[in-house]
């Protein structure tokens, strides 16, 4: 087996933001790479110093594709051990899919690695479960159509239907858009919203109301990027109390590793 097919490349989620949420394996793996390819743009470098102090790093923010594959391509060619660093998760629009692509053609083995992606970041900074029972059930996971395309679908106004908690990313820059379409579907102007700006840094801030003031506050705010907007029924729990509790729990509930009482 030469260095080409070894799977030497490890494509690795960062977290969130705070340096101590990347996952064992994630810092592990930084820690042995010689070579890091990573995205400077939203992965604090200060990550990749902890981690990978001795690594020779490449900021991918001003890279292309061709580029990236290059130095990641040339690296393993020469036998190197190399992470290719994701902020979040790189399953969550990470443009992992076209790198993989890439090295397939060229033969080159490699690994995903996951990561604390923002959307869960967000819900433990707000201290909110997205699953409530006799609530939803469902986490809805989108984006409002910008340069990059949304299949019609997969509209906002048409996923707004089901009513489930959603999640948006890419998209606070046109968050009066975002309350437009969400108002299509089963939402109202009252339902609540929580929009969380860089959800871990130090510098994180949140922003919470309902789909009639969101916007206006998220503008006073001064949030046009990096930034998450949950809307939901859930994130009125605090406030308005459990519709219902967890069966998980419940002394009547029997299962597999415990006996419910009944009375």
């Amino acid at each position: 087996m030469n260095a080409a097919t070894e799977n030497r490349i490890a494509f690795v989620g960062a977290g969130p933001g705070d340096a101590e949420l990347i996952t064992v394996k994630g810092a592990r793996l930084l820690g042995e790479a010689e070579v890091v390819v990573y995205a400077g743009s939203l992965v604090d470098r200060e990550l990749v110093r902890t981690y990978a102090a001795n690594a020779q790093v490449f900021d991918s923010a001003g890279m292309t594709l061709e580029e990236t594959t290059s130095a990641l391509s040339e690296a393993v060619f020469a036998g190197k051990k190399v992470v290719r660093l994701h902020t979040g998760d790189p399953s969550i629009y990470g443009a992992i899919q076209e790198q993989m692509v890439e090295l397939d053609r060229l033969g080159i083995g490699y690994e995903v690695v996951p990561g604390v992606t923002s959307a869960f970041a967000a819900a433990a900074t707000l201290k909110q479960e997205l699953t409530l029972p006799e609530v939803t059930q469902t986490v809805i996971i989108t984006r409002l159509a910008g340069r990059t395309p949304v299949p019609e679908r997969e509209t906002l106004a048409r996923t707004a239907g089901i009513g489930a908690t959603m999640v948006i990313y890419l998209s606070v820059a046109m968050i009066e858009q975002v309350v437009v379409e969400l108002l299509q579907g089963a939402y109202t102007e009252k339902t609540p919203v929580a929009v969380v700006a860089r959800a871990t840094w130090p510098d994180e801030q949140v922003v919470e109301g309902t789909l009639a003031d969101i916007a206006a506050r998220v503008k006073e705010a001064g949030i046009g990027k990096q930034a998450l907007i949950i809307i939901g029924d859930v994130l009125s729990a605090r406030r308005e109390g459990l519709k219902a509790k967890s069966l998980l729990y419940d002394k009547g509930f029997s299962h597999e590793f415990r006996e419910g009482v009944v009375g």
